[in-house]
C-alpha cells in the first residue's frame, strides 16, 4: 500500500489565470517504495486565525466575524476557505505538483472579509488532503484512497493575497445588496446626479458622518424651518 506525505513549499498568484487563483506548490513523497501511476488529489483549505496575533485595528475590523476579544477563546477557530483539486502525474519517490486555489473577493464570504481586515504578516493555513491513488499491481491497476489524515500546514503572506486582488480587482471589492436596496440606491444616484453607485454610497456615508457630528442643541426645534 502506498504511503504519501505532503508539504507546501510556496504559495503564489497564478500569473495568467482569467479568474483570481493562487497556486500552492506541493512536495509529495511516497515512502513505501511503490511507483505511483497518478493521483486524483482533492484538498480542503482551512484558515486558522487562532495561530496569529492581531493589533487593535484588526480587532475592530474582525468584530463582525469573531465578536469582542474577550470571546476569542471560543470564536477564533479554524474555518473553511476553499476546495481545490488537481491531477498529479506518475512518480517514484517524490515529486512536485501545483494545486490551483480558486479565490473570491466577495465580502459575503467570511474568508474574504477576514483576509481584507488584516494588516500585515501572514495567515496560517491548514490543507486537508483526500483523493485517489492509482498504482500498478501484478494484476493491473490498483486503486487506493489517500488516507484521511494526510495534511500540511503553511502560511500565506498577506502581500501575496493583496497582489492577487490588485491584479484582478484593482481598487474595488464586492458587496451583495437586496433588490429593494439596490433600486433605492439607484434612484438616489439618479436624483442627486452621481456618476455611479460607488459615488452615491460615498455621499450617503459622508452625510451620515456630518449628521453624527451635529451637536444636539443645533437640531431644529419643532416648528423651526430647516435651512
Amino acid at each position: 500500500m502506498t504511503s504519501l506525505e505532503f508539504a507546501v513549499t510556496d504559495i503564489a498568484p497564478e500569473p495568467y489565470a482569467v479568474t483570481p487563483n493562487l497556486v500552492a506548490h506541493l512536495r509529495i513523497r511516497e515512502t513505501s517504495g511503490a511507483r505511483v501511476h497518478s493521483v486524483a488529489l482533492r484538498c480542503q483549505v482551512r484558515l486558522e486565525p487562532g495561530r496569529r496575533r492581531y493589533d487593535a485595528d484588526a480587532e475592530q475590523a474582525l468584530g463582525d466575524l469573531f465578536g469582542t476579544r474577550d470571546r476569542w477563546d471560543s470564536t477564533l477557530t479554524s474555518f473553511g476557505w476553499l476546495q481545490a483539486a488537481t491531477m498529479v502525474p506518475g512518480f517514484t519517490g517524490e515529486c512536485d505538483a501545483a494545486l490551483p486555489l480558486p479565490c473570491t473577493y466577495d465580502f459575503e464570504v467570511a474568508a474574504a472579509r477576514y483576509l481584507h481586515a488584516l494588516g500585515d504578516g501572514a495567515v496560517p493555513l491548514l490543507l486537508l488532503f483526500s483523493g485517489t491513488v492509482f498504482t500498478r499491481g501484478p494484476s493491473g491497476l490498483v486503486v487506493e484512497p489517500v488516507p484521511w489524515d494526510r495534511e500540511a500546514r503553511c502560511e500565506l503572506p498577506l502581500e501575496v493575497w493583496r497582489e492577487l486582488i490588485r491584479t484582478h480587482y484593482p481598487g474595488t471589492g464586492f458587496a451583495r445588496l437586496g433588490h429593494d436596496t439596490l433600486t433605492a440606491l439607484t434612484r438616489y444616484k439618479v436624483a442627486h446626479g452621481h456618476t455611479d453607485l460607488d459615488a452615491a454610497v460615498a455621499a450617503l456615508l459622508a452625510r451620515e458622518d456630518r449628521d453624527a457630528t451635529v451637536p444636539a442643541d443645533a437640531a431644529p426645534r419643532p416648528g423651526e424651518a430647516v435651512s
